[in-house]
């Protein structure tokens, strides 16, 4: 029975001192390290509004799929809405007026939506971290993305109005 008092007793101890070391361990740790640090904000966000911005602004120049769609679709409803006695200039307008109008609104659209999307990443940081300074290729790509919305804007109005490559006379 020796030999059982005394493993028990040295089973005793080790918890003993495991519970001990545990305390000890606990009150070693440092408060800083235990405590989380916050990260600046990469830019990433920025950057990525940056670059939506001069996409948005080339899809305003080139056009979109969605413009050339509601475009044959507006084509396709003056075809049909038109009659066969009308006069040429109804049936022009009608036809190819109205499908280069919805061309030009879905242009001036995302050309608006660049022009916004590159305003706000350029006044973000106005908002944001004091003296955290903006990556120099997110401004350039923001002013990319405003210019490109600036043109596209622009010449979505004078398609619009018909100042740029108006419809022919049918007189």
């Amino acid at each position: 029975m020796d030999e059982t008092e005394a493993t028990e007793a040295t089973t005793d101890e080790k918890a003993v001192d495991t519970t001990k070391s545990d305390e000890v361990t606990k009150t070693e740790v440092p408060a800083e390290a235990a405590e989380t640090k916050e990260e600046a904000p990469s830019g990433v966000g920025q950057g990525a509004a940056a670059v939506v911005s001069a996409a948005l602004g080339v899809v305003s120049l080139t056009g979109s799929w969605l413009g050339t769609v509601a475009a044959a679709r507006q084509n396709l409803i003056g075809q049909l809405e038109t009659a066969q006695n009308a006069d040429v200039a109804k049936q022009i307008q009608a036809v190819y007026g109205d499908a280069w109008q919805t061309t030009a609104l879905w242009g001036g659209f995302f050309a608006l939506v660049a022009l916004v999307v590159g305003v706000v990443t350029l006044a973000r940081p106005a908002f944001g971290t004091p003296g955290r300074i903006q990556a120099p290729w997110i401004k350039s790509v923001a002013w990319a993305g405003v210019a490109l919305g600036v043109i596209g804007l622009f010449l979505a109005v004078l398609k619009y109005t018909g100042i740029l490559l108006g419809l022919p006379s049918a007189s």
